[in-house]
């Protein structure tokens, strides 16, 4: 079928004519977020990639590279005897992207590093492809299957494509009244759909890039109406129904390209960013103090330049314009108040790598920092250990202090993050004990103390009293309280790629790295600290907001 189909293309599409043309097709990551780096990348072809930007890519790598390894490339003992082909493409674009349709054209089981693009389609079809303009779209593996989402047999006369995505998300999460399917890794191709207890979430980038595959393989007639998502969880793959982006996807496209830049999320680490912020700061827009969507409004009536929005009398807003113009990053709404009832003070701050697992608890008690930390790998033992032993010290700081009579309050810089990490423990290791007597609290425990007085969210007493024109991020008000950091300039996408080093999956100075990690958790601990020290006292040295 597909053979017959394939063999009527066009020359010039068999011959990669389409491809070549003075405008290189967009892609998924062209639609998300900032459209005007199309414009960039073609007048500065020569940029390089940011460090952030590369830190990324190699872990995107790494995580197609831990894939491809999972992915069979013959049929076990006892399955049905049949052919069984993985193809594995390699090359430039234009090369994946002929061997992808030749490969489809075969009927190949598994073909990863495939590209498909809406120039073989138009050109298969005779005809645009939705009146898109034209898009590329590399698919990290293609399945084929029977109609049904079956492996396929000996026998099989019909089959489709289910595109899969691989990424370094959280595509799905444990949740009992929830339903997916999945297919182990290991058994793509070879083993049958199972059903799970998990919600699937989906990611704009993922999506975006699976529904161009479906696209593509709808104008083949190769579609199967779903798709696939390997994410943090290599040994599985979700599947699921075609994202629900076509409108979006569509818009994206038809969009026209930007004329001029814009502030957006995306700049903190774009290498474009030092060219587009002399662009911007030139016109005095509007976005580099209210980046993306939050401008629109004020754009609507003609306020397209921070000074007007300062001369504009729009309230607070025209007040923290004028803060951020002249460089003050926090005011003063009231007089912030803090109890002194002589309570035992700790302070604590995790560090987790992306979705995984949380591999630092820091805490600091006014003297000492004590780090409870594993670098040999998450979801295991060592992970549960560490935790066990934060918890551990925790009870005992909990029962010295009442022994004493005195109340215990444990303060974090918004609660958020520590309380997603605490009951994500809980349910992965609770109730565990150890040798030593340590042992991972349950569910009920963590909910027990997160619900109590002794769990105090810094943060939210701050944005009481405190405003900012940037936010309240602790690294905006610990300086204005007069506390600095160690490694100033240490991000969290820094932290990311230190983890790996640490431990050990990237090369690197492992020794130095930890170093460098447990100075910016225990900074962490003490600026929380500080500030809550700064905020007793009445916040001194910051303007009140009506003054401004």
């Amino acid at each position: 079928m597909v053979d017959a189909f394939v063999s009527t293309l066009p020359a010039p599409c068999l011959k990669l004519g389409c491809i070549v043309a003075e405008q290189p097709p967009l892609n998924p990551a062209d639609l998300v977020g900032c459209r005007y780096r199309q414009v960039q990348k073609r007048r500065y072809p020569e940029l390089p990639p940011t460090p952030a930007q590369q830190h990324r890519h190699q872990r995107s790598e790494a995580a197609r590279h831990e894939v491809y390894s999972l992915i069979p490339y013959r049929r076990a003992l006892g399955d049905p005897r049949r052919d069984f082909r993985r193809l594995d493409l390699e090359g430039n674009l234009e090369e994946r992207e002929f061997a992808t349709l030749e490969a489809l054209a075969a009927g190949v089981d598994i073909i990863t590093s495939a590209v498909l693009s809406s120039d073989i389609c138009d050109s298969a079809l005779g005809q645009p492809l939705k009146s898109s303009p034209r898009w590329l779209t590399e698919v990290d593996v293609l399945l084929r299957i029977s109609p049904t989402l079956q492996p396929l047999d000996a026998h099989a006369t019909t089959w489709s494509y289910l595109p899969i995505s691989i990424s370094n998300h959280r595509v799905a999460r444990p949740n009992a009244h929830t339903e997916a399917t999945i297919i182990p890794t290991a058994r793509l191709g070879l083993g049958k759909p199972l059903q799970v207890r998990q919600k699937i979430r989906h990611h704009t980038s993922d999506s975006y890039r699976l529904y161009l595959a479906q696209e593509a393989l709808k104008a083949l007639g190769l579609h199967c109406g779903q798709v696939g998502m390997i994410g943090q969880d290599r040994s599985l793959a979700f599947i699921t129904g075609t994202p629900n982006v076509a409108r979006s996807v569509h818009s994206a496209l038809q969009a026209p390209a930007p004329t001029r830049a814009r502030r957006v999320r995306e700049c903190a680490d774009c290498r474009f960013w030092p060219i587009c912020e002399s662009e911007l700061r030139a016109r005095d827009d509007i976005s580099l103090f209210l980046p993306g969507d939050k401008s629109q409004a004020l754009l609507e009536i003609g306020i397209s330049t921070v000074e007007g929005l300062i001369q504009a009398g729009q309230g607070e807003l025209s007040t923290f314009a004028l803060a951020w113009r002249t460089g003050v990053s926090v005011l003063k709404r009231s007089a912030p108040k803090l109890p002194e009832d002589n309570a035992l003070e700790l302070d604590i701050d995790v560090e987790a790598y992306l979705d995984q697992g949380a591999y630092l608890w820091g805490t600091w008690d006014g003297h000492t920092y004590r780090p409870f930390v594993t670098w040999e790998g998450l979801g295991r033992t060592p992970e549960a250990r560490a935790f066990a032993a934060f918890w551990q010290w925790l009870n005992t700081q909990r029962t010295h202090a009442h022994a004493q009579g005195r109340r215990i309050r444990v303060y974090c810089w918004s609660n958020h993050g520590e309380n997603h990490w605490l009951r994500f423990s809980a349910r992965r290791f609770g109730g565990k004990i150890f040798d030593d007597g340590s042992y991972c609290p349950t569910p009920e425990e963590v909910e027990e103390f997160i619900a109590s007085e002794e769990w105090v969210d810094l943060f939210a007493i701050a944005r009481t009293h405190l405003a900012g024109p940037t936010g309240l991020g602790l690294k905006t008000v610990a300086p204005a309280a007069g506390f600095h950091w160690a490694e100033e300039d240490f991000s969290g996408e820094d932290a990311v790629h230190a983890y790996r080093i640490a431990a050990g999956v990237d090369p690197g100075n492992s020794a130095a790295v930890k170093a460098q990690l447990l100075r910016y958790n225990a900074d962490d601990c003490r600026a929380t600290a500080e500030v809550r020290a700064w905020l007793r006292r009445g916040a001194p040295g910051i303007p009140e907001l009506c003054s401004v």
